[in-house]
């Protein structure tokens, strides 16, 4: 694997410390300045001892004595204090660590283009990165936990450099002892103990990575045979019903069996820190053995070899910890760039920069000019040289078999696309030369894949928290779900589903479509289109909305696609869809006129069920 640069992991590390300052304030922060305080803190503490100690064995004043009690009490008090604010503050803001970095991928995802998140290789490439993040803790998550790690380490090599400068000074009277070539021999022990850690964390990172890679499969199986078929209610009926539960656990049997390669991968990691403590240790031993020697021939009192031993420990962690951080590094910074990666993905929808005519008159003409179009990646046109205008205030019903291009057409003109040919205007002008916050602000879409939210009633109709009581409630009767709101106790206040509230309601596939139409309706734009707005109603309820179409639609135009061609006998104008290509045009008497047309073919076909 090829080694990162120096400057590039400094740049990745920055970059990762800014996002976790963005999502997550003051977190490592308030890490740093409690391993601040807890790394000095011994170091305080085992001088004052070492001074307490050489009193008691050597000039025993009781008021030294006793101001070196009082201050180290004092000291390690106020640091007990300061540690237990600062911990509480930081296991809090932890907590939610993971949830905040979930709302990087969410705001990524809201800012990406559309045909971006029907991008199969780009959602890859996010779940790689969310694998990454939540499956194995690398990337963002590291450089939180390192923070403390590399404070410690600054702190314990600073402040044990400045306490050992003393051992090496005290001279013992014996020429061996006092040899300044001893500083050279401690500091290559202590040297060698930090460089054989980080080796050991190096092959412990190219295991647990190759081991990662080889697992990949593994946690996206577990995770979906083991927890989201089992738990999810939406699958639970099909489980039952197909018993999808045997394929599922021949699968994790198979899973299990594939336990066994984690547990040599995890030999593996363990056997290289295993031969870096015992570097180590054999390096304390060296330097115990020379501070032993020195207090032997009188160099300095029992007190300090307290001080020295411990110092020169910290002194020997704190460069494991400077050489492990370094190495674990470029780990994390791997899984970063992968992060960034995702997140470095451009937008590359002109996004425009005309206002959009506001218009008292609601004069509105929308224009097709031989548009064609074919998805990202596909040489197949799915949209044909179409040439349709129509103006606000009209109805027009978008029919045709399925996959003849119907809702690939509302997407062009919402703009969650752009034509590949042609174009499409807005009052004369190429809708792509508008704000692009702009134009989507003008269309109210009820998609035949909506979604509710687990919010109350009045803010899933208003979609915002706050909402206009009567509004809302007007828009609920023109939708026809007023019946069941008075039925509700809680009112507008009513939450939707339980995941927030214990008595959420659980509604019904026609009800959450009306809902969707009310929503659509409380936007009040110029535009209003329905994609299937009646496939969840009984027959007397879709003959209630689409007897009251010119009600709801009031001066706006409406946009139905629909299968069910009953629904076109209340539009004013109807395009017919076919491969791709509007090959009829008219109102519904005009098009059952053609009796060679594909609208009588369609209409014949369903009449049956309408009579």
């Amino acid at each position: 694997m090829k080694r990162m640069s120096i400057h590039k992991r400094i740049s990745i590390t920055k970059r990762g410390f800014s996002i976790i300052k963005q999502y997550c304030p003051g977190l490592a922060q308030g890490k740093a300045v409690y391993e601040l305080i807890n790394s000095i803190q011994p170091f305080i503490s085992v001088w004052f001892t070492a001074q307490i100690i050489n009193e008691i064995s050597s000039l025993r004043r009781p008021k030294k004595l006793l101001i070196y009690i009082l201050f180290v009490s004092l000291f390690n008090f106020v640091c007990a204090v300061l540690k237990s604010i600062i911990n509480h503050v930081c296991n809090e803001k932890e907590s939610q660590m993971w949830s905040w970095f979930g709302k990087i991928f969410s705001d990524k995802q809201i800012s990406l283009d559309f045909v971006d998140l029907e991008n199969a290789a780009i959602q890859h490439q996010r779940q790689e990165a969310e694998e990454n993040l939540y499956m194995f803790g690398n990337g963002l998550a590291q450089l939180v936990w390192g923070v403390p790690t590399l404070v410690r380490a600054s702190v314990n090599i600073l402040a044990s450099l400045v306490m050992t400068v003393s051992l090496f000074v005290s001279q013992s009277g014996n020429k061996v002892i006092d040899n300044p070539l001893w500083i050279l021999i401690i500091l290559v022990c202590i040297a060698l103990g930090g460089l054989s850690n980080s080796k050991a964390t190096i092959k412990e990172n190219e295991v647990f990575m190759k081991w990662c890679q080889d697992t990949v499969w593994f946690n996206r199986a577990f995770m979906f045979f083991g927890r989201e078929l089992y738990m999810s209610p939406e699958k639970a009926k099909d489980v039952r019903i197909y018993e999808q539960n045997a394929i599922a656990e021949k699968v994790l049997d198979k899973l299990i069996q594939h336990d066994s390669e984690k547990q040599t991968a995890i030999f593996k990691m363990s056997i290289y820190p295993a031969i870096a403590y015992i570097i180590i240790g054999l390096a304390n031993a060296v330097c115990y053995l020379f501070i032993a020697a020195k207090a032997l021939f009188g160099a300095f009192g029992v007190g300090s070899i307290v001080q020295y031993v411990t110092v020169l420990s910290r002194l020997g962690e704190g460069l494991q910890d400077l050489m492990y951080i370094l190495s674990d590094n470029e780990v994390y910074c791997t899984h970063l760039q992968k992060l960034f990666e995702y997140l470095d993905i451009p937008n590359h929808m002109y996004l425009g920069s005309l206002t959009v005519e506001k218009r008292d008159d609601n004069e509105y003409y929308v224009e097709f000019k031989n548009v064609s179009f074919k998805y990202p990646n596909t040489e197949t046109y799915v949209l044909k040289h179409v040439n349709l205008k129509f103006k606000v205030g009209e109805t027009l019903a978008v029919v045709g078999m399925n996959g003849s291009g119907k809702t690939t057409f509302i997407k062009l003109m919402c703009r969650l696309y752009d034509p590949t040919e042609g174009e499409i205007l807005l009052n004369g002008v190429n809708i792509q030369k508008y704000n692009y916050n702009e134009y989507m602000s003008i269309f109210s879409v009820v998609f035949q894949d909506f979604r509710l939210f687990s919010f109350s009633l009045g803010q899933n109709i208003s979609t915002s928290a706050a909402y206009d009581y009567e509004k809302v409630r007007e828009c609920l009767k023109k939708a026809g779900f007023d019946e069941c709101l008075d039925s509700m106790a809680n009112g507008l206040e009513t939450f939707l589903y339980k995941d927030f509230d214990a008595d959420g309601v659980e509604i019904s596939g026609g009800e959450a479509q009306k809902l969707a139409l009310a929503r659509a309706l409380y936007k009040d734009t110029p535009f209003i289109i329905l994609d299937e707005p009646t496939a969840a109603l009984d027959p007397l309820s879709e003959y209630t909305v689409y007897s009251k179409l010119n009600e709801i639609a009031g001066d706006k135009t409406a946009i139905y696609i629909s299968h069910r061609l009953a629904s076109c006998r209340f539009c004013e104008q109807i395009a017919v869809f076919h491969a791709g290509e509007i090959v009829q045009k008219g109102t519904h008497e005009e098009l059952l006129a053609d009796s060679k047309g594909k609208y009588y073919e369609l209409w014949n076909a369903q009449a049956q069920y309408y009579k």
